[in-house]
């Protein structure tokens, strides 16, 4: 136990089992610092790139982003999460997303361009089957990458009202609502062509929403009305000093708890990059360098920036400076193939 008498934090990072990953990987988080020691690694679904923690932390899930999609369930208890049934597909090829919604798992599928939904039991293990798969339609101008839609993050909003999922391949964004386990599309909103979105974080107001763009290094900054399930863009901010579209590969995008900063990875440069909140507005203050190659995705925990990075096999952690937002690098954790990391 950490001082004080309370439980020790913990991370979950996911990685790719294909490319020599060991699975999830739990890790114990220093108080202090923020630094990460192994505790148990768990290869119990392929690939399970993208994890998320039920509200009470006592359920992990994951996803097994595989050409056959499917979602598992780990009880957590002690220092090695434990599976809690069999694996569940997901009707949908590449789930590269999963959140929790109205009693449910969700996932983006980037393969099919679709959104799964598997029902929750009352004790947080999965039911045996999706009750619904929303399949996305459209394309974008940017060959081969949007040929087709790609879903590639699906989360719910604030509110708790509605199911945003973002799509790569159509670019645009898809507020969704939930009838009785069926997703339905209440509203899409058309992004510029070829920006290629792939995350979305909203700021801490509720009130405005920042989308992080693959194919072009810009974040799209817009006006989020939970009310009446809308989402207008406003403005795009480039995340990188003069780097052409195709050598960037934004990935990861977070909205500081304060509401003044919001940091964002590249892969194709190998950085993190610090945007000031000014208004509806972002200002690019800087980058720096990610600790490592190909940051596949970042998430922010207790004041330390996280970065997964994929290429490189690690998980490095920052210290930020609480007047500038800047990150400073502490050290890292070896975990091959890292592509996630989630904290309980």
């Amino acid at each position: 136990m950490a001082d004080g008498g309370r439980r020790q934090r913990r991370a979950f990072i996911g990685s790719f089992t294909a490319a020599g990953g060991p699975g999830i990987v739990t890790a114990a988080v220093a108080a202090d610092t923020g630094a990460l020691t192994p505790l148990s690694a768990l290869n119990g679904v392929p690939d399970p790139s993208y994890l998320a923690l039920s509200p009470d932390g006592s359920v992990l899930y994951a996803v097994s982003e595989t050409a056959d999609g499917a979602v598992a369930a780990y009880r957590v208890h002690g220092d090695r999460p434990e599976p809690a049934g069999s694996p569940v597909p997901v009707g949908g090829s590449g789930p590269t997303h999963l959140s929790l919604f109205a009693g449910h798992v969700l996932t983006a599928n980037y393969g099919s361009g679709s959104v799964s939904v598997v029902p929750l039991r009352a004790d947080g293990t999965l039911a045996r089957a999706a009750s619904g798969v929303l399949r996305h339609t459209g394309s974008g101008p940017h060959t081969p990458r949007q040929q087709g839609p790609h879903a590639h993050q699906v989360q719910p909003d604030p509110s708790g009202k509605w199911a945003v999922s973002v799509d790569l391949g159509t670019d645009s964004v898809r507020v969704c609502a939930l009838t009785d386990g069926v997703p339905t599309v209440h509203r899409e909103t058309a992004l510029r062509p070829g920006s290629g979105p792939r995350h979305l974080a909203f700021h801490p107001d509720g009130i405005r929403a920042y989308v992080l763009n693959e194919l072009t290094p810009t974040v799209t900054v817009c006006r989020w009305d939970a009310a009446g399930g809308s989402l207008q863009p406003l403005a795009e901010t480039p995340v990188l000093p003069g780097v052409p579209a195709g050598d960037a590969y934004p990935s990861g995008i977070v909205a500081s708890r304060d509401g003044r900063f919001v940091w964002t990875a590249t892969r194709g440069e190998d950085v993190l990059s610090v945007l000031a909140v000014e208004g509806e507005g972002l200002r690019l203050l800087g980058t720096v360098p990610c600790g490592g190659h190909w940051p596949r995705a970042i998430a922010e925990s207790e004041g330390v920036l996280y970065a997964a990075n994929e290429r490189s096999g690690d998980v490095a952690w920052f210290a930020l400076d609480t007047e500038t937002g800047m990150p400073r690098r502490g050290g890292s954790l070896k975990v091959p193939a890292a592509s996630c990391v989630v904290f309980g």
